[in-house]
């Protein structure tokens, strides 16, 4: 059997008999890294060990000890399975915001249209954040809100800009957000 150094070498070369046995040999214990997060459901449970073994495939070139590619696969796990946890607190967040501005404008929903004005309000969210232009302001905001755990004063720390700075860039933001979801919320109501 040949030890993990040899199998990440052999993927590296382009073998995908290597990465089906990387994946044969360690999607066990990533699959019960990701099921200690108990409040992943088994949906997001399987989506993020998939996302887990897509970010090893694209990085494998970064593992600086073959050796140790389960620790490494289980710490980009437990990345991405709080990375999610992280991206649905801020998406709480975001929501209760736009709920609590009047300006939004928007009638109450009915009881059965609430979940699909949450997907579309959540697609909306990371449609936005993933059309900003690369830069500082992308950068709050993806700290904000996709890591989910930093306060503005920490990420205007973090960027070397003033608080102020961050709280303009995130009111941009949620103002951009809440004149889009209006426009596709009504448009969804039209319908």
């Amino acid at each position: 059997m040949k030890d993990d150094a040899a199998l990440v070498s052999e993927a590296l070369a382009g073998s995908s008999p290597a990465w089906r046995e990387i994946h044969a040999r360690h999607g066990g214990v990533v699959l019960r890294v990701c099921q200690g997060f108990g409040t992943l459901s088994e949906a997001e449970v399987q989506d993020t060990v998939q996302d887990t073994f897509i970010r090893a495939h694209q990085r494998l070139g970064e593992l600086r000890d073959p050796s140790r590619l389960r620790p490494w696969l289980l710490s980009i796990a437990r990345s991405r399975a709080l990375g999610r946890l992280a991206r649905r607190a801020s998406e709480r967040r975001a929501l209760a915001a736009f709920a609590a501005d009047p300006a939004a404008g928007i009638r109450a929903p009915r009881a059965d249209a609430r979940e699909v004005e949450r997907q579309t309000r959540i697609e909306l969210v990371r449609e936005l954040i993933d059309a900003l232009p690369e830069g500082e302001a992308r950068t709050t905001i993806e700290l904000f809100y996709l890591e989910g755990e930093l306060s503005a004063r920490e990420i205007a720390e973090r960027l070397g800009v003033g608080k102020s700075t961050v709280t303009m860039r995130l009111e941009r933001f949620r103002a951009r957000i809440k004149r889009r979801l209006a426009a596709r919320l009504l448009s969804l109501e039209e319908a």
